[in-house]
């Protein structure tokens, strides 16, 4: 009996130790995103997304850091070698994690960057998957306000693109500030990002 407990005992000190160490290693690469060293903390989350192959969210922000510093890319080999990257670690994080509309939203946004890299090659291939996947996004999260806000501004610019107005998808940013005012979860290192954005795109409506 007392070898059982020692055991048991081990085990949870174990998961202790594991889970402290994750915290600290999310912590440091949060730490270097913040003082603008993205490819450091992308190089440290996908340790850390090796070490936990359970958990999502490594995986989620090795590509969503390869995903934003595509955008005004203009080298085709670095764009193309960051969002491989960043598709990768989506379907990684798909595969722990299915049906998860923060991942989806994701995903939208490699697609994006790619059009907006080069929209006569991709945008005709990449906007029906988009469309696609924003809907299945709001079909799981219509209450998820970075999913509401993303569809909102995804559809300004297929707006803008195609010479319609913009301003019928100003309610859903006010609607999605609204929700980022009282959407919460608990999970350590849940994704937090767009309300400042979305804060931005409205005045952009307003003017």
């Amino acid at each position: 009996m007392q070898t059982l407990a020692k055991i048991l005992i081990l085990l949870v000190i174990g998961t202790l130790t594991a889970q402290d160490q994750y915290t600290k290693g999310m912590d440091k690469a949060f730490h270097l995103w913040g003082d603008q060293k993205p490819i450091e903390a992308a190089n440290l989350f996908e340790r850390i997304a090796m070490a936990e192959q359970d958990n999502w969210l490594p995986h989620y922000y090795v590509a969503q850091i390869n995903t934003i510093y595509s955008f005004g890319e203009k080298d085709f080999e670095k764009l193309s070698k960051q969002l491989e990257k960043a598709r990768e670690f989506v379907e990684l994080a798909k595969a722990i994690s299915p049906d998860n509309p923060e991942i989806l939203v994701l995903e939208a946004m490699i697609n994006t960057a790619w059009i907006s890299f080069d929209g006569a090659t991709y945008g005709m291939t990449l906007s029906g998957k988009n469309v696609q996947l924003y809907q299945q996004a709001l079909e799981i999260a219509p209450e998820n306000p970075r999913v509401v806000f993303s569809k909102a501004e995804w559809d300004m610019g297929s707006a803008r693109y195609f010479g319609k107005d913009t301003a019928p998808y100003c309610k859903d940013v006010e609607r999605a500030l609204e929700l980022f005012a009282n959407f919460s979860n608990e999970t350590p290192f849940y994704p937090s990002w767009g309300k400042d954005r979305a804060e931005q795109v409205l005045e952009q409506c307003k003017s």
